[in-house]
């Protein structure tokens, strides 16, 4: 078996000189075996959202058999019930979205087919959200679970291990299934505060007796803050998935870890969640356009795009997934170049290489 100390998983960073220039750099992670010492190695460095989204594909097509084994078997499933909502009751939207315009009156927001228009689609989100928990908590978990522990074989150039991976994820299962039940309970909360603050201030500005216009345009401006207050919470929350497989924490510390471990990089992170969420809205359109909404003569248009539609969203999780798992061994290195190169060994190798998970094996 190849000892731990060998096979780590590393991040180095050369500075390429473009030729006939001294001041262009690009800095790209290498896969490539190394010892833990090399990890305070001062040519590496953090990198931005393309340097990220590069990476990410390098390692794509470095264990491409793994990471399309993880999308046809645990992610395409999930993408393909979202997209359809087959488990979404049209009456309990019809309900909820009632209820939110009623709220929404009595704030002091005027019905117009905007406001109509979010309250629908937030009663589809939170229905869907809540029908597909079960799958969430299960197929989705693990894919992600997968799709980190492929990124760190990657980085050890190592393939995906099925039995290894089995050993992995009967010991940190529960850890992880904590830290995404705190993570929903994050997002819940966001949502509860962001609707108490729009309520409250819908409120004021029409008892103030500020015309209709103006109470949407607060409405909007409470919207865009909590927008980009959402981007990083979930950020966080992904970080913090990738922690809980990676290190020994779960639940809370592994929020408060993803915090800490993130801090200065909040940028980057916002450009990734912008890209894949832009990605993934496009999609949901096409589906609910071209599928859901529209069919040629028989509908034999649904039979082809409704499945490229599911691979196409599929993909876009993949390399969203993969994204967090690249943007966490970046905000890593920073951090430990900052503290002096402290050592650190991957929580998953230490599973690897215990009896413990020799005997599961």
């Amino acid at each position: 078996m190849e000892s731990p100390a060998s096979n780590s998983p590393r991040m180095r960073l050369d500075h390429l000189r473009k030729e006939g220039s001294g001041e262009t750099h690009s800095r790209v992670f290498e896969l490539e075996p190394c010892d833990h010492d090399n990890w305070s190695n001062p040519r590496f460095g953090s990198m931005n959202a393309l340097e990220i989204l590069r990476e990410t594909v390098r390692i794509l097509r470095y264990n491409s058999s793994g990471f399309m084994a993880i999308a046809a078997l645990l992610i395409c499933p999930v993408s393909a019930v979202l997209l359809s909502n087959v488990l979404v009751d049209l009456s309990l939207v019809k309900r909820l979205t009632i209820r939110l315009l009623l709220v929404s009156k009595s704030s002091g927001l005027p019905l117009r087919p905007f406001i109509k228009q979010s309250c629908q689609k937030f009663a589809e989100m939170a229905i869907s959200s809540a029908t597909c928990f079960p799958l969430f908590i299960t197929l989705s978990l693990l894919s992600k679970a997968a799709i980190v522990y492929t990124v760190d074989c990657s980085y050890s150039r190592k393939k995906f291990d099925t039995s290894k991976f089995y050993g992995i994820i009967c010991k940190i299962w529960w850890r992880l299934v904590s830290t995404y039940l705190w993570v929903c309970m994050v997002i819940v909360g966001c949502i509860t505060f962001f609707f108490l603050v729009l309520a409250a201030v819908c409120n004021s500005f029409a008892i103030i007796g500020f015309s209709p216009n103006l109470v949407v345009y607060a409405a909007m401006t409470v919207g865009l803050v909590f927008s980009v207050v959402f981007a990083n919470a979930i950020i966080i929350c992904n970080i913090a998935i990738v922690i809980s497989v990676l290190e020994d924490v779960s639940g809370p510390e592994a929020l408060l870890r993803s915090g800490a471990l993130i801090k200065g990089q909040t940028h980057v992170g916002l450009l990734m969640y912008l890209g894949s969420t832009i990605g993934m809205a496009f999609v949901e359109g096409l589906f609910e356009h071209r599928v859901t909404t529209l069919s040629y003569g028989d509908g034999s248009s649904r039979v082809w795009e409704g499945p490229l539609l599911v691979i196409m969203y599929s993909f876009i999780v993949l390399i969203d997934s993969m994204m967090s798992a690249v943007f966490y061994y970046s905000c890593r290195y920073s951090t430990m170049e900052s503290s002096d190169g402290e050592e650190c060994q991957s929580i998953l190798e230490s599973v690897v290489v215990s009896p413990q998970a020799m005997d599961v094996q």
